[in-house]
């Protein structure tokens, strides 16, 4: 006999029923016991786990059959492909969990409680869903037919400890020796002189990460104001605030994009502006609020090479009815630094110093910028003449 709501999803209260929206504690039916969820436990309570986890602070009980994976050392990454199975990135790349075994029904379930758990639902009719879970924890999910191999599931932990720019160096992200020691030193006196930063990279090649450390080196007396889609930065300073985008309910309504979030981060007064990720009309806003005034501010973009920095920020700005002479001139007067990481071998380094040039025809170009290793002329970096602005 079929148990009264088994097989049927879970119904989500509104994405505004709360203010934030994320986050919301939602009474979830019996199948959350079925799928391996346990209750919150007390602090007190929680036994000391065998192997430590990346983040002692972080709940994982939330992530059901996946929390003895995720607790293992050093764990960053988990991905589900359907039923073909579970894969782990603990700072070595992808490895296959043998462990693992879920049929694509189980999977879906799993994906159903988590997208839950964060506030908003998934199925057929909005198959991709991006959530934050409590204590930071990301979960992406996408659901057949859009995916073409079972249901899919992307979830990134947070982590605990907050690495400052010190930290970063000696596990090597700006080289080693002197020239490491130099651009160290150019970072901070980057943020000291408040040079407005890019940060640009592929997807885990560690922007988030550089971008707090460089943010923990602000004067603690500032006002350090971040905008984000899904809230990801964790920054060690006194006066940190951030804002977070909302999705639309299930009647359409609530929405808060980046673009009304950056326009009200203008009134809260910030001596320091951060847009987590540059990703559409938004560029618009913040390449005008870097341009007036609002100096020290950083943000982060995803770009394959230093050198198709340009490329992306044009097509951002196309996005919001801009031209690209229009995001060239801009952009050279706003960003100060652009700093381009890479991530090889399951290792993460500062790659590229540039920073934005005009060319003779008024386009917006990259030139690397002086200041020890990883700020040397590189593949992918532009020589074009730079004109002065007027």
């Amino acid at each position: 006999m079929t148990e009264p709501g088994e097989g049927v999803p879970a119904r989500v209260p509104p994405r505004h029923a709360r203010a934030g929206g994320f986050g919301a504690r939602l009474l979830v039916p019996d199948a959350i016991g079925r799928l391996g969820f346990t209750a919150p436990v007390p602090p007190a309570a929680v036994p000391m786990p065998a192997v430590s986890p990346p983040d002692a602070r972080v709940d994982l009980s939330a992530l059901g059959p996946l929390a003895g994976f995720a607790s293992a050392a050093g764990v960053t990454d988990l991905f589900v492909n359907g039923e073909a199975g579970l894969w782990v990135d603990a700072g070595r790349g992808l490895v296959r969990e043998p462990g693992w075994d879920r049929g694509e029904t189980a999977v879906r379930e799993l994906a159903v409680r988590l997208i839950a758990l964060g506030g908003r639902h998934i199925d057929e009719a909005s198959p991709c869903v991006d959530v934050r879970l409590s204590d930071g924890i990301r979960v992406h999910a996408v659901l057949p037919p859009v995916s073409s191999t079972g249901t899919l599931l992307s979830i990134r932990l947070p982590r605990a400890e907050r690495p400052n720019l010190a930290a970063l160096a000696a596990a090597g992200l700006c080289g080693t020796g002197e020239p490491a020691r130099l651009l160290v030193d150019r970072l901070r006196s980057a943020v000291s002189d408040r040079e407005n930063l890019l940060i640009t990279g592929a997807a885990g090649s560690g922007k988030t990460t550089l971008l707090a450390a460089l943010l923990g080196e602000a004067p603690p007396g500032e006002r350090i104001v971040a905008i984000e889609d899904v809230a990801e930065l964790r920054v060690d300073h006194p006066h940190f605030v951030a804002l977070e985008s909302r999705q639309p309910n299930l009647e359409g309504a609530g929405r808060i994009g980046l673009d009304s979030l950056l326009r009200e981060a203008l009134r809260m007064r910030p001596d320091r502006l951060v847009l987590g990720e540059c990703r559409g009309a938004e560029i618009r806003e913040l390449l005008a609020a870097l341009n007036t005034g609002h100096d020290g501010g950083a943000g982060t973009l995803h770009a394959n090479s230093l050198r198709d920095v340009p490329a992306r920020l044009e097509a951002l700005g196309a996005l919001a009815g801009m031209s690209a002479e229009a995001v060239a001139r801009q952009a050279v007067s706003a960003i100060g630094l652009v700093l381009h990481l890479e991530r090889r071998g399951g290792r993460r380094r500062l790659a590229q110093v540039g920073r934005f040039v005009l060319d003779e025809a008024e386009r917006l170009g990259t030139v690397t910028a002086g200041g020890g290793a990883g700020a040397g002329p590189g593949a992918g970096a532009d020589t074009v003449p730079q004109r002065a602005i007027t």
